[in-house]
């Protein structure tokens, strides 16, 4: 009796549909989790509840997740629970427990090999064995496309076909990637050592090939739960179906719209297919997001609702179940350091009342973009720590950049334009203009001594005022020797260590995490979606980046994008994910002064209903105000004398009555009912034009008036 009661306490505060994924029967269970819909707390009161009622053993089950963090959370929740003994790891942690323990009988009694931390150095020695001449950035992505091979299940011998049939970006000619992973794996076994993926392999190789390890591990583990299952890849799953034998009591917990890892092999192949591959499984669907306001939620299903192809078969629409909170905003700035400049000031002014500065967190596609928020955030004494990457200063690249600018100046004539002499110094240490390498290691670090490029180009537009006399000066332009001189300042003020600060992160670094103030920045074509993206797979993935940023915000939320890199740059076209936006909003500017805080171009508001909180994107919605779909609140005889008032001025001023006010707009003054000027003139469709010549006459309406007190005698001119 006190074991039921304590599985019944579990179900405690659930929703409904967290509560069908706790007591769904056993089996293939599949739950589509949406982002800040409790799917944590839904596997984990699964697994108590069963555990609780009697139904299973916990030292009999197995629950796997990608990262220590998520799985040691897992662990501490089951405690708080009541539940002890489950075994929650990632799969490599999970694969490394059991070769070790079977080693032995492996292996005829040797010791199990070592296992490398890191793939860069011998791959390296196998690029040398063929040939091939790589620095470190170059071996990652080497390393990372054998990581990607193995993963997927894919020999040396057979890479260059599956490299081409995957449209696989290469970081060197296919063949030649191949030579290097075949030398590689020769490298390993002559030195005794294993991968990662060989410990995955070990581990599936223990239960297929050997029965009596098959049939323990089978009787240990008998109950599955597999968080994040959108980023399996084939190797993980191979080991997973090892695990399960043939059995069914599975439960697996994902999101396609948060498929971002596909380059690493990641799939969501096996979540989409989940219902067909398991006959009778029990699908759960959480969608009452209880992280993010309506209106964040909103905006979030608005990007999402445009998704095509695979994933999008099993897109969700959330919910939101928290208070309504701010609209988004859509900034859109001059250039990139009026971008980082305003953004700065807003985290500031957080902060300032009463936001820690750990619930802040600015979001963009590359990590090359983060040194113009590092200096701005500097400027504005604003804290932050990097996520996931080195500060910008800190990169190895960036160091071995501010060496050779140095010895430049020794070498460029001082007279050389410092765009120009900054692309000559660092084409001279393998950097070239307008060739970004393939490879995602070797491209950062392209990206980021392009960054070094725009920093001079900006800093070559503020040149140098000289005094000459006591009423006057002169412009000095400023030489290779100051920009280093600058970059060296910098370097300084952004190396104060901090502890508590803005995050900085990428996007795919920020996945799992939330913050209270997310700023989304950078949002141009050509960096979201990056210009790398060229299948319709690639950009939908893009698509689902900015998906997984929008859905870390729980209170508020910052989009942004700069019509120009650097001041005076090449114009640029806003990112095709943001939703068409009403953008009748009036200019403003950013605070401060000086060339680095340019005039912000517009501030656009997003258009929420008023009645559900999802983002509005058509016009004739915007107006209204809310969904088609949500229920209408008209008054139907203030709609009928709005309408009177129409015809009559449409008829003096000898104009189509739609000219006065559409009958959209009629519909939303009849529902919204503005009692001001500023309530009247948010309603799309009335601008200040329109407010001075009906402005009075329709909020009379609205207080009451009848037709004929603000319509008398006389004609109705339109004002020149």
């Amino acid at each position: 009796m006190v074991v039921h009661s304590a599985s019944e306490q579990v179900l405690a505060g659930l929703d409904p549909e967290q509560r069908s994924a706790v007591t769904a029967p056993a089996g293939p269970v599949c739950i589509l989790a949406g982002a800040g819909t409790g799917k944590t707390r839904a596997i984990t009161s699964r697994i108590a509840h069963r555990v609780l009622s009697g139904e299973i053993s916990p030292r009999h089950v197995l629950a796997v997740t990608f990262t220590a963090r998520a799985a040691a959370e897992m662990r501490s929740r089951l405690t708080v629970l009541g539940v002890g003994g489950v075994q929650a790891r990632t799969f490599h942690a999970a694969a490394l427990r059991q070769v070790r323990y079977f080693a032995p009988r492996l292996l005829a009694g040797r010791a199990m090999p070592e296992l490398l931390d890191s793939k860069v150095r011998l791959v390296t020695l196998a690029a040398a064995r063929v040939g091939l001449r790589t620095d470190r950035a170059a071996a990652r992505d080497l390393a990372g496309e054998i990581e990607w091979a193995k993963s997927s299940l894919v020999e040396p011998t057979d890479y260059v076909v599956a490299a081409a049939r995957a449209l696989r970006d290469t970081p060197h000619e296919p063949a030649k990637v191949a030579d290097v992973f075949t030398a590689y794996e020769q490298l390993k076994r002559s030195n005794g050592v294993i991968d990662f993926e060989d410990m995955l392999r070990a581990a599936v190789w223990g239960i297929e090939e050997h029965p009596d390890v098959g049939e323990q591990v089978r009787g240990q583990y008998r109950h599955f739960v597999v968080d994040e299952y959108q980023d399996v890849n084939p190797l993980q799953q191979r080991l997973l179906d090892a695990w399960l034998g043939g059995r069914n009591d599975l439960t697996v917990v994902g999101d396609a719209s948060q498929t971002i890892y596909s380059f690493t092999g990641a799939t969501s192949a096996y979540l989409v297919d989940f219902p067909r591959q398991h006959r009778g499984a029990t699908v759960v669907r959480l969608v009452r997001d209880y992280r993010s306001t309506p209106q964040v939620v909103g905006l979030a299903n608005a990007v999402i609702a445009q998704a095509r192809g695979t994933e999008a078969r099993l897109r969700l629409e959330l919910s939101g179940q928290r208070p309504p909170g701010p609209e988004p905003d859509l900034r859109i700035f001059t250039d990139e350091p009026a971008e980082a400049n305003a953004v700065a000031a807003r985290c500031r002014s957080l902060i300032d009342t009463g936001t820690p500065a750990k619930e802040i967190a600015v979001l963009f596609r590359v990590n090359a973009q983060s040194e113009a928020y590092e200096k701005a955030l500097t400027e504005a004494g604003v804290p932050y720590v990097v996520q996931g990457a080195e500060r910008f200063f800190e990169r190895t690249e960036v160091r071995q950049a501010m060496v050779a600018l140095r010895a430049a100046t020794r070498s460029i004539p001082g007279e050389t334009p410092l765009p120009a002499a900054v692309v000559e110094a660092l084409t001279a240490v393998g950097w070239a203009p307008d060739a970004p390498p393939a490879g995602g290691a070797a491209r950062e670090r392209w990206e980021a001594l392009s960054a070094l490029v725009q920093l001079s180009e900006e800093y070559a537009a503020t040149p140098e005022v000289v005094p000459i006399g006591e009423a006057a000066s002169v412009e000095r332009p400023v030489t290779l020797s100051d920009f280093t001189e600058e970059l060296a300042r910098r370097a300084a003020q952004q190396h104060v260590p901090t502890v508590d600060g803005v995050t900085l992160a990428s996007l795919h670094s920020a996945k799992g995490l939330e913050w209270d103030a997310v700023f989304l920045v950078g949002l141009a074509e050509g960096t979201l979606p990056t210009t790398y993206a060229k299948t319709v797979e690639q950009v939908e993935e893009e698509r689902r980046l900015l998906y997984v940023g929008i859905t870390r915000a729980r209170q508020w939320l910052w989009l942004s994008y700069a019509a120009a890199r650097s001041p005076g740059g090449r114009a640029r076209r806003p990112s095709r994910f943001l939703p068409q936006l009403d953008r009748s909003g009036g200019a403003e500017r950013a605070t401060g002064a000086g060339p680095a805080r340019r005039p912000e171009r517009r501030r656009t508001q997003i258009v929420s209903c008023r009645i559900c909180g999802a983002t509005l994107l058509a016009g004739p919605d915007r107006k209204l105000g809310r969904c088609p779909t949500c229920p209408s609140d008209i008054d139907d005889e203030l709609h009928e004398r709005l309408r009177e008032w129409r015809q009559r001025v449409a008829g003096a001023q000898k104009v189509p009555a739609y000219v006065v006010f559409t009958d959209a707009t009629l519909v939303a003054l009849a529902e919204r009912r503005p009692g001001r000027s500023e309530e009247l003139i948010a309603i799309a469709g009335i601008g200040p034009r329109k407010l001075g010549l009906y402005g009075e006459a329709v909020l009379a309406l609205v207080d009451g008036a009848g037709v004929d007190d603000v319509c008398p005698e006389k004609t109705f001119e339109i004002q020149s």
